[in-house]
């Protein structure tokens, strides 16, 4: 019996469904792909992050850049004014980062999503010009910034007025790893100190619901943990060494703490005893890091998996198994 066009396409149709089908389901028990969205988790793990460069080079040029991006995830970006306005930076909501943007009377564009650590590239651009600007806080909770000119005082001068056309910042924009997250490992083991662990933030205060964090397991069920001024970590009283190298700045190998260095962003307010299901977790980069010495433990029940290895982009330092 000679088929016909249309069994074909019944029989892709069925191979489509049962691949999808199998890949859902491979997806759903044993590896999960994750996007690294901060830097908290550095030098492990980067999250998206830019650099400045107005020159960026051949590799920018099409179709070289579609190359570039595809192997290193990164991208030559220009912010250009829209119309005559302010230079304003605005927290989302939704993942906490900055959104720049030029604002006027009338209108308003929102141009570029970006990590707050740009804002400092965009004052040192208008500073090269020989113009003091700085991002000052609007309201209360620092949700909403706007540039400013700086007195030689150091007093706050007039909001800083952008004109149509201009350049507010160039440079590259750099994927987050992604990261495939081991989902079966912890129903063979519970998870070890050290480990790399994301979690479900649904149900857990002073979170932002229904995402996922990615953070170092630090202290184990039952475990009273502290973490004091000068970096130590103390669990159960025992003074115990740095699991990774913890503060520095983002695009930089992160040193290790120095012995004596105050430090009120790396440490607790007081000790904390862990319940019989929960983990401590921290972030590689501790003076940058939004963990569980600021929102507490991490329940069992909220844990997805083990981080096990980035995949991409492919050009990339960190690329292979996570330790």
């Amino acid at each position: 019996m000679t088929k016909t066009l249309k069994d074909y396409a019944k029989e892709w149709l069925d191979t489509l469904v049962v691949a999808i089908s199998v890949a859902m389901a491979f997806r759903a028990y044993f590896y999960e792909p994750f996007n690294i969205p901060t830097g908290s988790m550095q030098p492990t793990l980067y999250g998206n992050h830019y650099q400045a460069c107005e020159n960026p080079g051949v590799w920018q040029k099409t179709p070289l850049k579609w190359f570039n991006w595809i192997t290193s995830g990164r991208e030559y970006k220009e912010l250009i004014a829209p119309f005559d306005g302010e230079v304003v930076a605005e927290k989302r909501a939704d993942d906490g980062r900055r959104v720049m943007y030029v604002t006027s009377a009338l209108q308003r564009s929102k141009e570029l999503k970006m990590p707050e650590d740009t804002l400092s590239y965009i004052e040192n651009n208008f500073k090269s010009e020989g113009l003091n600007l700085q991002f000052i806080p609007h309201d209360r909770l620092g949700r909403i910034m706007v540039l400013h000119y700086m007195n030689d005082e150091g007093t706050i001068g007039n909001p800083f007025r952008v004109k149509k056309g201009r350049k507010v910042f160039a440079g590259y924009d750099t994927t987050g790893d992604f990261v495939f997250v081991n989902r079966w490992k912890w129903h063979f083991r519970l998870p070890s100190r050290s480990d790399v662990m994301v979690f479900s933030t649904t149900g857990i205060d002073g979170l932002m619901q229904g995402t996922h964090y990615i953070k170092r397991v630090t202290a184990l069920p039952n475990e009273t943990v502290e973490i004091t001024k000068n970096g130590d970590v103390i669990i159960d009283g025992k003074v115990m060494p740095p699991l990774k190298p913890m503060i520095g700045a983002r695009g930089e190998k992160t040193p290790m703490p120095n012995p004596g260095r105050s430090s009120m962003g790396y440490a607790m307010s007081k000790p904390v005893t862990l319940g019989e299901k929960e983990y401590f977790t921290c972030g590689d980069n501790s003076d940058n890091s939004l963990d569980s010495r600021y929102w507490g433990a991490v329940p069992e029940e909220k844990v997805t998996g083990n981080a096990s290895c980035v995949f991409w982009p492919i050009l990339n330092p960190r690329w292979g198994t996570i330790k």
